[in-house]
């Protein structure tokens, strides 16, 4: 894509250019660095630089960052350093407000613990049946991620203790405060020992965190890293439709620019379905995202997504917090949000990093005011581009590189990433180059493979042996025609 960088005038408070400091100048275990350097986290980002001298020496911490900005890294570094693997307690607890965000933060802070070594995260969500988490919970634990609600429901079960916890981390505050969980958080945080950390990050700042902030916090040092740092590489374009021409502007957006990976933002659940059955019907590989999907179907939408086999992800901003895909090329705003800070939000996920990034809004006329709202809060006029000017850059579908396969079992029958990559690589006869992303659950597979040997791939799978079983494969459908090759 050809894209001219626009940069806000709006000024970070620490910006990422200001920041030449690097994970070895901070009191960092010799094991955690060598780690850091193999996971590639070589430069801080703003928030990690602002936030680890703070939380390493201990202290207790409010720091407002967004997602994306490195917040996961900055309050599971130090988490980490504290915990004794040969101490099978709980050591450190992380709140979340879904359990996507959950899932992506349990994978993460297992990737950091790896410089500890046998280091165990449970996820506690709900969604799950709690028996399982209950036998997990009692062969020990050191992490627990969860959602304040599950976690409330096993701290009364008795199956949580928490006499050995050290960090307590609520993670995307904001987001757990407007779901009504701050007596949920509260009773949790009244049965935490008294002498431990508490780590608090939230994108923005309600009534609510200062309240958090007094009763359960001991002098917290405070942190801020501007909401728009990571947008001053971000091409806007802003398109006046009808509303009878929305959902197909969509896909004019798609065809001219053709973006590998497109998060597409609706204001309500219906507008996603109605937008994911048109782009469906043309030919894209799109999936929706809101509130009312089952737990399974949200996380085989999350993980199709992340891993390149699906082109565009439609979603509702509640559904999408916390949600962070790297190189994400481009967001559509199908709908205007009428809240300017979402905007900024919603933008903010491409354009990363080195990355150039696009974020084209359809705005109708009954949206004018709310565009007006994002103006002020950018300090800049919109740029505009007629519908009219949107034409095919390409004659072939806009179709995703990788498709995906299930396979069952997961990390409860002792399967690991590995162990997948070995089978495709070893007796399948593929080469790296044709396996993606892996992701292992608790009871289900998912690996990424060139979409070109999908459906073979699924029956060399089925005929031979994952860890030496032999396990049941599907390739998980989607619109992009697999079925038709």
């Amino acid at each position: 894509m050809d894209l001219t960088p626009i940069k806000f005038s709006h000024v970070d408070n620490l910006s990422m250019n200001e920041n030449k400091n690097d994970f070895a100048k901070l009191s960092l275990s010799a094991s955690m660095l060598g780690n850091l350097e193999q996971l590639g986290y070589l430069q801080m980002t703003a928030i990690q630089a602002a936030s680890l001298p703070v939380t390493l020496a201990g202290k207790d911490l409010i720091a407002q960052a967004s997602t994306g900005s490195g917040k996961t890294a900055a309050f599971g570094i130090p988490l980490v350093e504290k915990i004794l693997p040969a101490d099978f307690a709980v050591q450190a607890m992380i709140l979340s407000p879904t359990r996507e965000l959950a899932d992506q933060v349990s994978q993460e802070i297992r990737r950091l613990a790896r410089a500890v070594g046998n280091v165990k995260v449970v996820t506690l969500c709900g969604g799950v049946a709690l028996r399982g988490q209950v036998l997990s919970l009692e062969h020990g634990a050191h992490v627990v991620v969860g959602t304040p609600g599950r976690i409330m429901d096993h701290l009364e079960r008795g199956s949580l203790k928490l006499k050995g916890l050290k960090t307590l981390v609520l993670d995307e505050a904001d987001r757990m405060l407007d779901m009504g969980f701050f007596d949920d958080i509260a009773i949790v945080a009244r049965q935490c020992p008294q002498n431990r950390q508490t780590l608090l990050f939230s994108a923005t700042y309600p009534e609510g965190i200062a309240k958090l902030a007094t009763q359960f916090m001991k002098e917290p040092q405070t942190v801020k890293v501007d909401t728009q740092h990571s947008a001053n590489k971000i091409k806007q374009i802003f398109v006046q439709v009808k509303e009878s021409e929305r959902l197909h502007a969509v896909s004019l957006v798609l065809n001219h620019f053709r973006p590998t990976s497109t998060l597409a933002f609706c204001n309500t659940k219906a507008q996603c379905r109605d937008l994911v059955a048109v782009l469906q019907a043309q030919g894209f590989s799109a999936l929706a995202l809101y509130g009312e999907l089952e737990q399974r179907e949200r996380d085989q939408v999350l993980i199709q997504f992340a891993n390149r086999s699906c082109s565009v992800l439609v979603a509702t901003d509640v559904a999408a917090r916390g949600l962070d895909v790297a190189q994400l090329e481009a967001v559509i705003n199908v709908d205007v949000t009428p809240d300017a800070e979402v905007h900024i939000h919603r933008i903010g996920r491409t354009g990363r990093a080195d990355a150039e990034g696009l974020a084209v809004s359809l705005a109708s006329m009954n949206e004018m005011g709310y565009v007006g709202k994002i103006e002020v809060l950018q300090g800049r006029e919109s740029s505009w581009q007629e519908l009219s000017t949107f034409t095919p850059a390409g004659k072939d579908m806009l179709v995703p590189a990788m498709a995906t396969l299930q396979i069952v079992g997961g990390r409860k029958e002792k399967i690991r990433a590995g162990d997948v990559l070995g089978a495709l690589t070893g007796e399948a006869g593929y080469t790296r180059e044709q396996v993606g992303k892996i992701n292992v659950n608790e009871y289900s597979t998912y690996v990424a493979v060139a979409r070109d040997i999908a459906r073979e791939a699924v029956a060399k799978l089925s005929r031979g042996k994952v860890k030496g079983k032999s396990v049941k494969v599907r390739l998980l459908e989607d619109a992009s025609g697999i079925e038709s090759e």
